[in-house]
């Protein structure tokens, strides 16, 4: 007979098979239905962007609301603070990111130039070395730089679609105002799908998903912020090239467990190289303590241990993730680990009350 651990094992261990096999077949299968998926994200992502924002405010508002404050205004005042502040970032940001992305293009066969001439410096010190081993660096070269034109050409293209980006802009602020506002009524809305004696444990369940996940997406954007700012003014006062798209990606892949820090030292490490071997150390120095600091003073207070995920199975989710979706999938593995957590937990206890 197995006992019971044995049992809870074996039952996360096929859980864990579908759900993987599941994603396979999904990422298999995308251009049979990529055309329909891009349709009906393009549709959803405002209403998706605006419930992320809201439910990241919402705490923020019963706070000021719990001080005696009218929640109307609690939510203007928040609002109008959280799309004010957007706004002019985006004002003061957007222009100089664009010049320094196109710039970056400009000088991208220049960096492929400069790189191309320490391959060679590379191969005379290998040498001694098979010509398969030489064979697979040149592989590799042409595929960095056809995916390097490729990723810029992306985000360019991304960045100049202005007209989407103004609809966008312009529908998200309304949303998030009558999420907000509606979020009650939202609430008891949705409560009437849920079977009379599945409420208690859907109850809990959500409650859990926000316990773990809220806290922790929230310290990450806290978190994630002050690793840009403090990176970009450090490239700043250094005076490296393209210091606020490097800022930018840093803190974006600083969401990334683990991995994080080194994707994103990987791009600033590699302009920096072609600008001096002493400004490579000052970058590398720059985000050993910014990590320092944000892994041993921020993090430990800001977010926590609000996932409470075996650093394993955080690094499995990461590689999976990686693996199907890049990039994009390495930040949303530990979210979307965290939400299967607790979803498989209550489930594996659901017993409707009478």
């Amino acid at each position: 007979m197995f006992n019971k651990k044995a049992l809870n094992f074996l039952y996360w261990v096929i859980a864990g098979i579908f759900v993987f096999l599941f994603i396979y077949l999904l990422v298999k299968l995308f251009p049979l239905y990529g055309t329909v998926f891009s349709f009906l994200w393009s549709l959803f992502s405002p209403f998706i962007v605006a419930c992320l924002i809201a439910y990241l405010l919402y705490p923020v508002i019963n706070k000021i609301n719990s001080w005696k404050i009218p929640r109307g205004l609690a939510i203007l005042f928040i609002y109008l603070l959280f799309f004010g502040g957007l706004a002019y970032l985006i004002y003061r940001v957007y222009p100089m990111l664009i010049i320094q992305l196109n710039d970056f293009n400009e000088q991208l066969p220049q960096f492929i130039a400069m790189y191309e001439e320490l391959i060679y410096q590379l191969y005379e010190y290998t040498s001694f070395l098979p010509e398969a081993v030489h064979d697979k660096i040149d592989q590799l070269i042409i595929s960095v730089e056809n995916k390097t034109d490729e990723l810029i050409g992306k985000i360019l293209g991304g960045f100049t679609k202005i007209f989407d980006m103004i609809v966008i802009l312009t529908v998200i602020p309304v949303l998030v105002f009558y999420f907000l506002k509606d979020y009650t009524k939202i609430k008891d809305y949705v409560k009437k799908f849920i079977p009379q004696k599945y409420k208690k444990q859907c109850s809990q369940m959500l409650h859990a998903i926000d316990e773990n996940l809220g806290n922790y997406i929230r310290g990450q954007l806290f978190v994630c912020f002050f690793v840009s700012i403090t990176t970009l003014i450090i490239f700043h006062l250094f005076n490296i090239k393209y210091a606020l798209l490097l800022a930018i990606i840093i803190g974006i892949t600083n969401i990334i467990p683990y991995f994080g820090p080194i994707i994103g030292a990987v791009p600033a490490v590699a302009i920096t190289l072609t600008m001096s071997g002493k400004l490579v150390i000052v970058v590398v120095i720059s985000i050993f303590i910014i990590q320092l600091i944000e892994s041993n003073l921020l993090s430990p207070y800001i977010v926590g241990k609000s996932i409470n995920i075996h650093p394993i199975a955080i690094i499995f989710a990461l590689l999976l993730g990686g693996k199907l979706f890049g990039v994009a999938g390495m930040i949303l593995a530990v979210p979307l680990l965290t939400i299967l957590r607790v979803i498989m937990k209550h489930v594996m206890v659901l017993r409707p009350y009478n």
